[in-house]
């Protein structure tokens, strides 16, 4: 496979030129880097079974381990899983940002990416760039990190993922630095609330 291409897409004001660019690739298959809230992310349309399958290997996943995706904000979010009232007046607050919902699925996601339990992942990030993406593209976004297998080391800078990730991808977007500090994970399954994994969003609000 060729090396991917880069763009340098500004992070606070993207330029839509670029992003219907990279959701053209998206379109075809693509496999992306892209910045987000808490680091460098891999990630395709959820709907395009060829991608998502492409990640997998990427990323040497088991197919029972899910990935996440991530919606541009909350009204998208709920069309793919279910949103109690509580559930949504505790997202609205703290929404975007460094944060993986657990919620029970809808039928539309595809079942790669539902938890035996029915459960999903889901994210609206705190990022202009992720955002743009799902909106031009009109779909969720898959989201992992941007790291290497063999050493389980967590890429930060362009250039080291060009090096080790860039006869893997498709398009890399260059949105600048962005320290890696994981979304915190909360569960809010049947209107609990279960922190499950603590991570760069504040856990206050949910306490």
């Amino acid at each position: 496979m060729e090396q991917a291409v880069t763009l340098s897409i500004n992070p606070d004001n993207p330029q839509i030129r670029l992003i219907r660019q990279v959701v053209e690739q998206l379109r075809q298959d693509g496999v992306i880097c892209y910045p987000t809230d808490t680091g460098y992310g891999i990630g395709c349309d959820i709907f395009n079974q060829k991608a998502v399958k492409r990640i997998y290997q990427i990323k040497q996943r088991p197919k029972d381990k899910p990935f996440s995706f991530m919606c541009a904000d909350l009204k998208d979010l709920s069309r793919y899983c279910y949103v109690s009232n509580t559930a949504y007046r505790l997202m609205k607050k703290n929404l975007p940002g460094a944060y993986t919902f657990i919620l029970p699925t809808m039928k539309i996601v595809p079942k790669i990416l539902i938890t035996r339990q029915k459960t999903v992942g889901i994210r609206v990030p705190d990022n202009a760039i992720c955002r743009a993406l799902i909106e031009e593209l009109g779909n969720p976004i898959l989201t992992t990190s941007a790291a290497t297998i063999d050493e389980g080391k967590t890429l930060t800078e362009v250039y080291e993922i060009e090096e080790r990730l860039g006869r893997q991808l498709d398009c890399i977007i260059d949105g600048g630095s962005v320290y890696p500090f994981p979304s915190t994970i909360i569960s809010l399954l049947n209107d609990e609330i279960e922190i499950l994994r603590q991570g760069k969003g504040d856990t206050a609000n949910f306490e």
